[in-house]
């Protein structure tokens, strides 16, 4: 199942960045994907936050390997860096305009960053199961 979206030729690079990102969270099931929208705010890092969930810490790692493949293959994109593997409780994946967060629920739950940018435009993607 595809998700329709906007022509390419109006969407900014960064925005075609995070389509990609949300696609490869999509192909390994990723729960609970919410966009944050930072731009505006003061003191953000990054134009864009992707959160998003897996069940397991093996989930969390197969997430991360999709989104750093899709966003290659369709935006010539890789990350700048990415740490947490070692344990795939939370990875935080760093694209400069976009930080990408993947949780196993618990680690979700307890930092719970989405309430961090409460001012912030978020948009919830609905789960494809």
């Amino acid at each position: 199942m595809e998700q329709t979206k906007t022509s390419s030729t109006t969407e900014s690079p960064v925005k075609m960045l995070v389509d990609s990102i949300v696609k490869g969270i999509q192909e390994k099931k990723g729960q609970d994907i919410t966009v944050i929208d930072l731009k505006g705010i003061d003191g953000a890092i990054a134009q864009y936050f992707v959160v998003c969930q897996g069940n397991t810490p093996t989930q969390v790692e197969a997430i991360t390997d999709s989104i750093a493949e899709t966003t290659r293959i369709e935006q010539q994109e890789k990350p700048v860096r990415v740490v947490g593997l070692e344990l795939a409780q939370w990875v935080a994946m760093d694209y400069t305009d976009v930080m990408v967060h993947i949780f196993v629920p618990d680690m979700r739950n307890y930092y719970n960053i989405e309430s961090l940018w409460q001012d912030a435009k978020q948009t919830e993607i609905p789960n494809l199961d």
